[in-house]
C-alpha cells in the first residue's frame, strides 16, 4: 500500500511547520469578532435558536469558512499567482450569467441559483479583483512608463465588472469594487500625480454617474442621505431609525433582547447591513467601539503581515485584501450613522450572510497564507505549465 504525501514523516512535518507559521492571534480576534455577531444576531432574531435561525447558521457559516481559511493559508503562493487571471475570468463570466439567467428578488437581479445553492458572484469579484491586479502589476516592469499599460488596462479590468453590478442594480457593490481597485493601483506604486488628477476628476465623474448612471430610486436614497428629515417615514426611515437605535444605547446599552428598536422590528435589516445600529443599541458605545477596536486591531495585523512577503504580488494581494474588509468596514459603518447613502453593504464577520463571509475569510486565508510563505520568492512571468519545485 501506498502512504499518502501527509503520512510521510518529511510531509508532516512541512505541514506541522506550515501551521506553526499561521498567526493563530490573528485567527482568535477574527474568532471574537465573529463571535460577537453571532451573539447580536441571537438576541435580534428573537433570542431563541428557533425562528430566524440566523445565528445558528452564521456559526455553520464560519465554523467551515474558518477551515477552509487555514487550509487556504498553507497554498503556494504560485497557486494563488497563477490562478488570479482564471479566478478574475470566471467571476466575470458569472457577472454575464447574472444578466442573462439571475434570479431577481426585490426588484434586483444580483443571484445565481445552481444546485439548490444561491450565491451573488458580485461577491467573488471584489477578491478576483485584487489578485488579478495584483498578477498584473507583479508581472509588469517597474520601467515599464506606459499609461495605456500601467494605468488604462487596470482601468478596463475594474471598469467591466463594476458597470456590470451596477447594471442589477448594485451601487453598494459597484463602489467596493472600484474603490478595491483604485486601493491596489495606488498600493502598487501609481504615481500621486496620476492620483490627484484622478481625485480631481471624480467630481465630475460623480455628476454624469448621478445624472445618467444611476436608478431613480438609487438617486432618491443619495438625496434622502442628504435629508433624511424629509421623508421620515419613508426613504429617510432607515437612516431615523438606524440612528435612533445607536443613540438610545448610551453608554452601556439596554442589554441584550432589550432593544425597542430591534426587538419591535423598527430597525429595518437588523440583521444584515443595520446589525451595528443594534448592537449601539443593546451594547452601547462600549459595544460599538469594542467591535471598532477589533476591527482595527485585524486591519493593522493584516497590513503587517502584508509588508512582510518577499514578492510584489504577495504584498500587493494581502494588502488589497485587507482594504476589501477595511472598506467594508468604513462604508457600512459611516452608511448606518448616516454619514454615507443605504448602498446595502454589510458589516464583515458581524452581519449576517454567507457568501460575503466566504469572500472576506478566503481573502484572509490569502493575508495568512502570505505570511506562512513571506520568504517565497515569485517568478515575473508565471503560466500554468510552471513546474513546482
Amino acid at each position: 500500500m501506498v502512504d499518502s504525501a501527509l503520512s510521510r514523516p518529511g510531509q508532516r512535518e512541512r505541514y506541522d511547520s506550515k501551521l506553526a507559521q499561521i498567526d493563530w492571534l490573528f485567527v482568535g480576534l477574527l474568532c471574537a469578532l465573529t463571535g460577537i455577531g453571532i451573539i447580536m444576531l441571537y438576541s435580534v432574531g428573537g433570542m431563541t435558536w428557533g425562528g430566524p435561525g440566523w445565528a445558528y447558521k452564521q456559526l455553520i457559516f464560519f465554523s467551515v469558512c474558518l477551515v477552509m481559511m487555514c487550509g487556504l493559508s498553507l497554498l503556494d503562493l504560485r497557486v494563488w499567482l497563477m490562478g488570479a487571471y482564471w479566478f478574475y475570468g470566471a467571476s466575470l463570466l458569472l457577472l454575464i450569467a447574472v444578466e442573462a439567467v439571475g434570479d431577481v428578488r426585490m426588484g434586483a437581479q444580483r443571484w445565481l441559483s445552481i444546485g439548490g445553492f444561491t450565491f451573488q458572484p458580485s461577491e467573488f469579484m471584489k477578491l478576483a479583483i485584487v489578485l488579478a491586479l495584483a498578477r498584473f502589476y507583479h508581472e509588469c516592469s517597474a520601467k515599464d512608463a506606459n499609461l495605456s499599460w500601467k494605468l488604462l488596462i487596470p482601468a478596463a479590468m475594474i471598469g467591466v465588472p463594476a458597470t456590470l453590478v451596477m447594471h442589477q442594480p448594485d451601487l453598494g457593490t459597484a463602489v467596493l469594487i472600484s474603490l478595491t481597485g483604485a486601493s491596489v493601483m495606488i498600493l502598487a506604486g501609481l504615481n500621486w500625480k496620476i492620483i490627484a488628477a484622478a481625485a480631481a476628476a471624480a467630481p465630475v465623474a460623480v455628476f454624469f454617474a448621478f445624472q445618467y448612471a444611476l436608478h431613480d430610486y438609487q438617486k432618491k436614497r443619495i438625496l434622502t442621505f442628504l435629508n433624511p428629515e424629509g421623508d421620515p417615514s419613508g426613504d429617510g426611515y432607515h437612516i431615523l431609525q438606524s440612528k435612533i437605535a445607536m443613540g438610545s444605547g448610551g453608554l452601556l446599552g439596554k442589554g441584550l433582547g432589550l432593544g425597542s428598536q430591534s426587538q419591535l422590528n423598527f430597525l429595518p435589516e437588523k440583521h444584515t447591513d443595520f446589525i451595528m445600529a443594534a448592537v449601539s443599541e443593546e451594547l452601547g458605545f462600549a459595544g460599538g467601539f469594542t467591535i471598532f477596536l477589533l476591527y482595527a486591531l485585524i486591519i493593522l495585523m493584516a497590513l503587517r503581515m502584508a509588508s512582510l512577503s518577499h514578492s510584489h504580488f504577495g504584498r500587493l494581494a494581502a494588502a488589497g485584501a485587507t482594504a476589501t474588509f477595511a472598506l467594508y468596514v468604513l462604508i457600512n459603518g459611516a452608511m448606518v450613522m448616516g454619514m454615507f447613502p443605504v448602498v446595502g453593504v454589510p458589516m464583515p464577520l458581524v452581519s449576517y450572510g454567507g457568501s460575503a463571509m466566504l469572500m472576506v475569510m478566503t481573502g484572509f486565508g490569502v493575508v495568512l497564507g502570505v505570511k506562512v510563505h513571506r520568504y517565497q520568492e515569485l517568478p515575473r512571468q508565471a503560466s500554468i505549465f510552471s513546474r513546482f519545485e
